[in-house]
């Protein structure tokens, strides 16, 4: 198997199990730099050593984040596990990279509403939308019309991290720009649709058995792309969704005009949603809950934001006359 044949053998595997089509072009991409590093030599050929010692050049010499290292490991553990078939790699001598203890930038609620006010559109309209429900940036991005939940107020997010569905809060200022937006994606499809376009990638289950519901509102994106463009995958020539480049592009701009000295970023606008709601005094299941976390201390993150510096403790200084 050459390394093209073993490549085409990864994406079909990947493919098979309906992951991200950015997970396939990491997977892949660490699975070329491990055979490169090894002088092309095909990885049925190497053992669990070889892995090891791919993986602790990355933490020793390259000094690569803890989180860079673990996507590596992730790939060569799917390779030999799922393409290769070999058993659970034993890596009892991987030198783990350093992950530094940091806490997530968080903005306070007149900082939220001073970068949302040199917003506009769109990325108004994802912002809001972060800050409001709390949702990460590639959820919002891949909702569909039919995931905005008017009647009951709330938003579907399908196919998370971890590839679970979950409901969020629907923030009621969103709900007349969303109506807006629909309509406005209708008049688009139905342009489409006049022109022998209109189609959308669905779920592969439901591509199968419902077929015809490619071309409804209902599953084309909430936030199409001004563009249609080729499906790398499956060749479709369809209307994807904006990118989240021309978002964080907007976003940045609208933080340089607010003079606001903190690192923002879309994912700053979840932090601050679950920073927010823990001040409120919610509790923090159900915080965990709506941002999708699998684990509560992924959760508990946000209660060291709200006690750094220490509002609830009186300052000495502070006690000075």
């Amino acid at each position: 198997m050459g390394k093209s044949k073993l490549l085409d053998k990864v994406r079909q595997e990947i493919r098979r199990r309906n992951y991200s089509y950015r997970t396939e072009q990491a997977y892949t991409s660490w699975i070329v730099r491990y055979i490169r590093f090894h002088g092309t030599i095909h990885p049925v050929k190497l053992g669990s050593d070889k892995v090891e010692e791919f993986l602790n050049d990355l933490a020793n010499r390259q000094n690569v984040a803890a989180s860079t290292q673990n996507q590596a490991l992730s790939a060569l553990v799917f390779l030999y596990k799922q393409v290769l078939g070999k058993q659970i790699l034993k890596l009892d001598n991987l030198k783990r990279a350093n992950k530094p203890s940091k806490l997530p930038t968080v903005l306070s609620h007149s900082e939220a509403l001073v970068i949302l006010e040199k917003l506009s559109g769109k990325t108004l309209l994802i912002c809001e939308l972060l800050y409001g429900s709390g949702i990460r940036i590639s959820e919002c991005l891949r909702l569909r019309v039919q995931d905005i939940d008017f009647e009951n107020e709330q938003i579907w997010v399908r196919s998370g991290k971890g590839n679970k569905d979950r409901v969020s809060l629907l923030p009621k200022k969103t709900v007349p720009k969303l109506r807006e937006q629909i309509r406005k994606v209708q008049l688009t499809h139905k342009r489409d649709l006049s022109k022998g376009y209109g189609k959308t990638l669905l779920p592969k289950a439901l591509i199968r058995k419902y077929p015809l519901d490619s071309t409804k509102l209902e599953w084309q994106y909430l936030l199409p792309s001004s563009k249609i463009n080729k499906d790398p995958r499956s060749g479709l020539e369809h209307r994807h969704h904006i990118s989240s480049r021309q978002v964080q592009r907007k976003l940045r701009t609208a933080v340089a005009k607010s003079n606001i000295n903190k690192k923002v970023t879309c994912h700053t606008f979840r932090h601050s949603f679950a920073t927010q709601l823990l001040k409120s005094g919610y509790d923090i299941r159900t915080v965990q809950e709506l941002l999708g976390h699998k684990n509560l201390k992924t959760t508990m993150i946000y209660t060291h934001v709200i006690n750094k510096g220490g509002n609830y403790i009186k300052s000495p200084v502070d006690l000075l006359k």
